[in-house]
């Protein structure tokens, strides 16, 4: 699998560039898609990221309402030129700048300065995070609307890749399937790369070399949509993704031995469905979305971690009621559940007795770009 990404030359440089990026919801495979070539299937969702750039002097700046502290004023570095903001050196929008320019430095290119104006739809009405992949979506958004300003054309499979490189130098305990899914869109299957040899490769590859070559273990793909409408349900307890992961990673690995029958089983589990969606079967779905979740309880009880807290239980119990097939979706600890409904489902019922329940329905649907990558 190789990125398209160019070798050489742009396209005529513009003043101003708009890059945006889908958030989404885990439907299967959640924690065992964080070790290298293990599945999990996606979906991305009609809600958004979008991310503004213009030419700027000086300096640049980004605005945007994730950020608290109020707008972010980025300079070029002494040496190096790479852009940097001394005050936030975590920050996910300039680790993509950072690595959208090694490209276009390596590719003979030079650097601009410019303004970033960053909008979200992945929040709610008082601007809590409602767990739909923020960091992923605004990464991917910032990777296309940088790109976008340096005339630099990329496929799927390259923004993913930049956005991947430019998450794992902030955070690198996630597996990259929210990344796959902002960049591919639609349902995705998804399996993540060897990231040892990633960052080996990191240190003696060029950011370039990087995006074209094959990346052992990693597999991403859409597939069909099935048969069934997705429902989606806020806990309204935010979860914090690095913390569980790391927590169930450390819980789970004292029992090596459980550990490992959760990965196969997981395995088998996502291969299953991918064949359903491939195939169109809908009951064949459902069963896998109810054994996804007794494997994930299961890892639950193993690692000593929280992960389907008792209102999303709930959730799952009322979704059940109604003759959905449903779980938490992502870490869990909170934010949301899902539900897959058949069309004999009173979808508007089941949303009615979650709100009852203090869970919040999520007015999401399926987001497929025209023309993405399969």
């Amino acid at each position: 699998m190789t990125a398209g990404a160019p070798r050489g030359g742009f396209s005529a440089v513009p003043r101003g560039a708009t890059g945006s990026a889908p958030g989404k919801l885990y439907i299967a495979g959640e924690y065992a898609v964080v070790e290298p070539g293990h599945r999990a299937v996606l979906v991305a969702l009609d809600r958004f990221i979008t991310v503004r750039a213009a030419a700027a002097e000086g300096s640049g700046r980004i605005s945007s309402d994730l950020y608290e502290d109020g707008p972010l004023t980025w300079r070029r570095r002494a040496g190096d030129s790479m852009a940097q903001a001394p005050d936030r050196a975590g920050d996910y929008v300039i680790s993509a700048i950072r690595a959208v320019e090694r490209m276009v430095l390596e590719t003979g290119g030079g650097l601009r300065l410019f303004d970033l104006d960053i909008s979200s739809e992945l929040d709610d009405a008082g601007g809590r995070k409602l767990g739909l992949g923020s960091s992923a979506a605004v990464t991917v958004a910032a990777v296309r609307a940088v790109a976008g300003m340096y005339g630099l054309p990329l496929d799927d499979l390259a923004v993913y890749k930049l956005a991947l490189l430019a998450t794992d130098a902030v955070q690198p305990i996630g597996s990259g399937g929210d990344i796959a899914a902002a960049a591919f869109t639609g349902w995705v299957a998804y399996a993540s790369p060897d990231r040892a040899w990633l960052r080996r490769a990191r240190t003696r590859m060029s950011t370039g070399e990087l995006v074209r070559a094959r990346w052992p273990r990693l597999s991403i793909r859409r597939l069909p949509a099935p048969d069934l409408r997705l429902r989606a349900g806020w806990t309204g307890d935010p979860a914090s993704t690095p913390r569980l992961v790391a927590d169930v990673r450390a819980g789970a690995r004292g029992d090596d031995g459980a550990y490992a029958v959760f990965l196969r089983d997981s395995e088998a589990c996502l291969a299953r469905l991918v064949r359903a969606l491939e195939e169109g079967d809908s009951r064949g779905v459902m069963r896998r979305i109810e054994q996804s979740r007794r494997l994930l309880l299961g890892l639950s009880r193993t690692s000593g971690v929280v992960i389907e807290t008792p209102l999303l239980e709930r959730l799952v119990d009322i979704a059940r009621e109604h003759g959905a097939a449903a779980k938490s979706s992502g870490a869990g600890g909170g934010d949301c559940g899902i539900a897959l409904c058949p069309p004999a489902t009173d979808a508007a019922a089941m949303c009615a007795a979650w709100e009852a329940a203090g869970i919040v329905p999520l007015d999401l649907s399926v987001h497929s770009r025209p023309g993405a990558a399969s």
